[in-house]
């Protein structure tokens, strides 16, 4: 007799994605505003701490990217994905109008739905190469060094600007 193979193609499975997909809701749309579609979550109001609030919600958004490189996303999805981090830190670098032009981008929804379609797409991508990981570290990485970077630079301004 013989036993049944496995099949080594793991299906679709969005439970495995639980993760980012309840981080996005955090970061993104933890609360509607009433009377409309729109939300605000945790990134919001962080982003609302000048220099430093942006850095710690660029870190925090690490967390979608991170998941889809242990997924093994291609890395024109990643490139994307660390776009949309740094359009994030720089749209909320801008005093006041900066926070409500990022509620609107969402980067973390956007990065999640991006990570989503990419494990839909390929949902055993097979194991990764060197030259897959290096790319991935470094899109990954960039992002948050970038933002430090943007953030030092913007709380040494508004110092100089205070003071």
């Amino acid at each position: 007799m013989s036993v049944p193979q496995r099949s080594p193609v793991r299906p679709p499975d969005r439970d495995r994605l639980r993760l980012s997909r309840r981080f996005a809701v955090l970061m993104d749309d933890l609360l509607r505003i009433p009377g409309t579609s729109q939300g605000i979550g945790m990134d919001a109001v962080i982003g609302l701490v000048p220099g430093v609030g942006d850095l710690a919600g660029s870190g925090l958004s690490g967390v979608i990217m991170y998941e889809a490189v242990r997924e093994r996303v291609p890395i024109p999805v990643l490139a994307r994905m660390a776009w949309n981090l740094l359009l994030d830190a720089l749209l909320g670098l801008i005093p006041g109008v900066g926070d409500l032009v990022d509620v609107a981008h969402r980067a973390n929804r956007r990065n999640y739905r991006l990570l989503e379609a990419a494990v839909e797409a390929n949902p055993d991508p097979g194991p990764p190469s060197a030259g897959y990981l290096l790319a991935a570290v470094l899109l990954t990485v960039l992002p948050l060094l970038v933002t430090v970077v943007l953030g030092v630079v913007a709380l040494v301004l508004l110092v100089r600007w205070i003071t």
